[in-house]
C-alpha cells in the first residue's frame, strides 16, 4: 500500500526527515498513518475484515480503535525506512537492539544451517538491516514494479556486510547453498499463498493458504529454526528484535502439522502486539475449493 506514495518528491523528504529524532519522526509517521486511513478505503476494508475474521472476541468499537493504531504504525514504519536507507551504523546500532543473538551465534558456530523466521510485523525492515549489520545472511526479493522504490529497497538491504538477495527463480538449491556457507536465512513465510504453492492451515481459527516453505527448506537444508520478531517500541526507543531458542522437533513428517505449528507460534506473538502484524495484507485471499473470496 505505501509503495504507491513513493515519487522523487516523497523520496527528498524522506530523506530530509531521516535527520530528526526518532521521537519526532514517530509522532509525525503516527499522524501520517491516521491520515491514510480515512483515504485508504479499500485497505480500510481490508483491515476491518481481516479484524473481524481474526479477533470475533472484539467488539467493533475495539477493532476499529486496533485499526486506527495499525494505520498509525503504519505511518511510522513508512516515514522510519528513511533512517534505515541513509542514517549511519552507528545510529543505528543504537536504535536496533537484538536480544537472543547468542541462539544464532551458536547455531553457526556449530555449523548450522539457520533459518531466521520472521513474520510480516511493520518492523520487519528494521530487523532486517539489524541482523545485516552484525552478520552475513540471505533473503528473498521481489522485484518492485516502482523502479524508485525497487533501488531504494535494494539499496537498503545491501548497505551492510556481504547480503545475498535470492529471488523465487533462483530456487531451493541456491538457498540451501547459501544456508550451508554459513549465512542465516532472513524469511517470510507468513501471507497469502496460491492454492497451488500452499497447505491450509489454521490461522486464528480460519483455514488459511499457508506456504509450507518453512519445514520443507528446514528438511532439505537439516536447518534449525531461530524466531525472529521485531518490536517497534514507543516514542524514540527504536526497535527490538528478539530471536528466540531453536524449535525443537521440527520438522516432522507432517508438513500440514508443521505448517500448523508456525502459525500458531504466529498468533501467540501477534497477540502481544496486534497494532503491528501486517493486516492490510488480503491473509485470506486463496480459499478451500467451494468457498467465496472474502474481499
Amino acid at each position: 500500500m505505501l509503495s504507491v506514495l513513493y515519487s522523487l518528491p516523497i523520496v527528498a523528504l524522506l530523506w530530509l526527515l531521516h535527520f530528526l529524532p526518532l521521537s519526532a519522526l514517530a509522532v509525525i509517521g503516527r499522524g501520517l498513518g491516521r491520515l491514510l486511513m480515512p483515504l485508504s478505503r479499500k485497505r480500510r476494508a481490508i483491515v476491518a475484515l481481516n479484524l473481524a475474521w481474526c479477533f470475533p472476541e472484539l467488539d467493533e468499537t475495539a477493532r476499529r480503535d486496533l485499526a486506527r493504531r495499525h494505520f498509525a504504525a503504519l505511518g511510522r514504519s513508512f516515514l522510519e525506512r528513511g533512517i534505515l536507507w541513509w542514517s549511519s551504523r552507528q545510529r543505528l546500532e543504537k536504535l536496533i537492539r537484538i536480544d537472543g543473538e547468542q541462539h544464532l551465534r551458536q547455531q553457526l558456530a556449530a555449523g548450522r544451517p539457520v533459518i531466521l523466521l520472521a513474520p510480516h510485523f511493520v518492523g520487519l525492515d528494521a530487523g532486517g538491516i539489524g541482523i545485516a549489520m552484525r552478520h552475513d545472511s540471505i533473503s528473498l526479493y521481489a522485484r518492485q514494479s516502482n523502479p524508485l522504490v525497487n533501488r531504494l529497497l535494494l539499496r537498503g538491504r545491501h548497505r551492510f556486510g556481504d547480503q545475498q538477495l535470492l529471488s523465487r527463480q533462483d530456487g531451493v538449491r541456491a538457498t540451501v547453498k547459501a544456508m550451508k556457507s554459513g549465512r542465516p536465512f532472513y524469511y517470510l513465510p507468513d501471507l497469502n499463498a496460491r492454492r497451488r504453492d500452499a497447505v491450509f492451515a489454521p490461522f486464528f481459527g480460519i483455514q488459511a493458504a499457508t506456504v509450507s516453505g518453512l519445514p520443507r527448506l528446514a528438511r532439505v537444508a537439516n536447518a534449525v529454526i531461530l524466531p525472529c520478531v521485531t518490536r517497534m517500541l514507543p516514542g524514540g526507543a527504536g526497535y527490538r528484535v528478539e530471536i528466540g531458542e531453536p524449535w525443537a522437533d521440527y520438522p516432522t513428517d507432517d508438513v500440514v502439522a508443521d505448517t500448523t505449528r508456525m502459525n500458531t507460534w504466529l498468533e501467540g506473538v501477534i497477540r502481544t502486539m496486534p497494532e503491528q502484524y501486517y493486516w492490510v495484507h488480503r491473509r485470506f485471499k486463496t480459499r478451500p475449493p467451494g468457498e467465496a473470496r472474502p474481499y
